[in-house]
Order: C-alpha cells, then structure tokens, then sequence
C-alpha cells in the first residue's frame, strides 16, 4: 500500500493535478457517500453498535459534509507573499507532505477517517488508511466509492488490521511522510516512538480525554445543561472522546441538576441498535464491555456512590450493552475521575465556586474539551479562558461544525483537525527566494 501510494505521489496522477479537477473530484466522492448512505449508515451499525438513527441522521452527513468542505477548500487556500525589499520576491506555498498514514479509531469510523482522509487528499497526498480492526466495512466502502468518483489507482488505499500489525508498520514506515491518528493516548505515544525510531515523520495525535462538564449555580436554565450533560456522556454509549464524562456542579444546584439527569435515564435504555426509537445502543464489543464494566467496579471500590446502573443491560440478547451509570460523591483523584472510561459513566463532583470548578476541570492529564454553564456572561468568558482545553462549550455541550478546529491540549494530543487549520498537518510550507536583477 504504501508502494503504490508513493508511485501515485511521485509521478503525480494526483498530486499534480489541476486544484479545480481535485475539487471535482473530491465533490463527486461527497454526493456517492450521500446517494450510498443507507448501505454504509447499516455497515456503521453492524460494525459498531450504535443506533441506525445516528448512522443515519449524524455519522453519514457529516462524513460527506466533511468530504465535500475540503473539496471546496481546495482552490480556495491562497499562497503568501512575503513584505521583502524591493529587490527581492520571497513567497510561501504549501506543498503536499507525500505519502500520509491516517490510523482511525472505531468509535466514529467514518467521520474520523473523513476527518484525516479528507484535508489530506485536498492537499494533493496519497494516504494509507488504516481502520480499526472493530469497524473497518465503511472503511473499505468508502475506498471503492473514491475510486468510483475518479480518485486514481494509488491515491486512497485501505488497509484493515490489527494496530500492533499494520499499525506499527506505518509507524515505523521509512516511506511514510506523516501518521496521523485518532485514539487512545497510550497508543498515540507509541506513534510518537516509531517516528523517533524511523525517520521523524511528521506525526499528528488526537488521543484521550477526560472532559469537565461545568454547571454552576447562576446557571438559569437547569433543564437545558441537565439534557445537554446527559446527552455529553450518554450519546454514542459513552463512546467518544469528548464525552462530558466528569460533571462539575455546584453544591447549590447539583440535586436539582442530578435529579433532571435520573429522569432522563429511560431514554437512554440500551436498545436495539437497528430500531429508528433507539437512543443508546451497544458498546463496540465483549472486551470493551469487561473494560468498562471494570471501571465501573473500581468506582464502587474507591467509595463513590453508585445512583443507577452499573451492570451489563439486556444480557438475554448476548450483547456488549452497558446500562447508564451515574456515580454521584466522586472525589477528582478517583480513578474514575482520572481514567478515560469511555462508556456510559458519569462521575458527579461537586464544587463551591467557579475557581474550584476551573482547579477540578484542570487538574487532569487531559485537555480535550471542556464546558461552563452560567448566566453570567463575565463568568462565562473568565472560566473559558481559564480552561486547559482545545474546545471549551459555553451553555452548550458538543455542538460541532466543521470549519472549527479539533483537537486538544496535554496529552489530549497534538495538532488539529477540521477547519483550514487541518492543511497545517497534511502539507509543508516552502519558501521560495527570488532576487532581482
């Protein structure tokens, strides 16, 4: 795979090709995932276990909404002219990095792979694709339909497998230029080695999180953060990095805004994930399931107290489904204060004022995303600032776009994707000196 994306580069089918044709090209391969998307919503789900609904009305819309961004950025990103003497004419173009290995993780298989995939072709690279071996069919549909849409042979390979397999191999590639991946933090340091061990590929990292979910006591609409913290942590079984996994509140309001959090658990029973009514589905598979339900037990063991849920959800069926789960009394040095769960587990942590909320919020190895409910507009704008974050919410929890940057601080990773800013991973930035006679 990676041969044939560095002959695609090299004689450059693509990476030479007219901006206004890789547009074309790119936007052809947004409406084939549009016009293919009940078939790759119902390879998301059989993979993955969430609801058909988000397969549908989340997961391929933003794929293809994605895709077809960056097809429009293509011919929209302008050089620089440097502000030289007059005798010379210095300029600063973007070039593309070469041959690109993107590592996706499983838990949004198409919208992460689009995430990377995506700027990366615009900017004119070959890419190797690695899915995670959990959830690699939409990977593999999606890589006929580029090729459908007139991507040439060479440019988008993918190549299932274990990460310890073709994962390390791309790692430690002599001919792969750049790896970016989406994952753990654990495994997103090994990427780190390999390029140390190789030849310093450029290395781009979006890893763990453990995010705070502020609600403080001027907050003057409790059912509104109350839907949105359940929906921070429930959504997607938990499965997500940015989940609001750790709800911050203060002692005046945290009874009222747990109570509206319990009464919202019934729509969140696991269901099954091919019924349209289903809000939470299963968890990707058995050993996951163990993972998580482990945590859920260390939490019991370290004293937090346990409010609803806990234990597996419809065991007849023999499914990976985990109840959701509140543990209230949650100290921020508990484990499951510290460890990304990455399941249906809410941790309550309550705090006496807004700086508290900001020293909890922080004090964590992670900085992906954060969030602050206040009718305040000053507090809101202070804590903001004070949060070590890439994305902070004001009185909102995961509202998303994708000519936003993502991505986080501390070992939340290194880079960013979405947004133009994306470009600034997948390309290198060439000075071109001209001096006058």
């Amino acid at each position: 795979a990676v041969a044939a994306a560095r002959a695609a580069f090299e004689d450059g089918r693509w990476s030479r090709r007219a901006p206004a044709e890789r547009k074309a090209t790119l936007a052809a391969f947004a409406r084939l995932i549009r016009e293919n998307g009940d078939e790759l919503a119902l390879l998301e789900t059989l993979d993955m276990g969430k609801p058909i609904s988000d397969s549908l009305s989340v997961d391929v819309p933003a794929t293809a909404r994605c895709v077809q961004w960056f097809a429009e950025a293509i011919d929209k990103v302008y050089g620089e002219v440097a502000p030289t003497n007059d005798d010379v004419i210095a300029t600063i173009t973007r070039e593309p990095l070469g041959v690109v290995a993107c590592v996706v993780p499983w838990n949004f298989p198409m919208i992460m792979a689009a995430w990377k995939f995506a700027p990366a072709l615009a900017a004119g690279n070959s890419v190797v694709l690695k899915p995670a071996e959990q959830s690699s069919l939409t990977a593999l549909r999606l890589g006929a339909l580029a090729r459908e849409a007139g991507l040439p042979d060479g440019v988008l390979n993918v190549v299932p497998g274990y990460g310890v397999d073709a994962g390390k191999a791309l790692g430690l590639h002599l001919d792969v230029d750049g790896v970016f991946f989406t994952g753990s933090t654990e495994v997103g340091k090994y990427f780190m080695q390999y390029s140390g061990q190789s030849n310093l590929k450029k290395v781009g990292l979006e890893c763990g999180g453990k995010s705070a979910h502020i609600i403080l006591d001027d907050c003057g609409d409790l059912d509104a953060a109350a839907a949105s913290a359940a929906g921070a942590i429930f959504f997607n079984q938990g499965e997500m990095c940015t989940a609001g996994s750790r709800l911050v509140v203060h002692r005046a309001v945290k009874d009222k805004v747990l109570e509206r959090i319990l009464a919202q658990i019934d729509d969140y029973r696991p269901g099954d994930p091919l019924l349209a009514a289903t809000r939470m589905g299963a968890l990707v598979d058995a050993e996951h399931t163990a993972r998580v339900l482990g945590r859920i037990e260390a939490g019991r063991a370290e004293g937090a107290r346990l409010v609803t849920g806990g234990g597996r959800a419809r065991a007849e069926s023999g499914g990976s489904y985990v109840e959701p789960t509140v543990f209230d009394r949650v100290d921020n040095a508990m484990s499951i204060a510290r460890e990304e769960i990455f399941g249906p587990v809410l941790s309550v942590i309550e705090v006496e004022s807004a700086d508290e909320a900001v020293a909890v919020a922080n004090d964590s190895v992670y900085g992906l995303a954060a969030a602050v409910w206040s009718d305040n507009v000053n507090t809101v704008n202070r804590v903001a600032k004070s949060l070590r974050a890439g994305v902070v919410y004001l009185n909102c929890y995961d509202d998303d776009d994708i000519t936003v940057p993502f991505g986080g601080y501390k070992q939340s990773g290194i880079g960013r994707d979405k947004s133009l800013h994306a470009f600034d991973k997948y390309t290198e930035l060439k000075t071109s000196w001209l001096r006058l006679r």
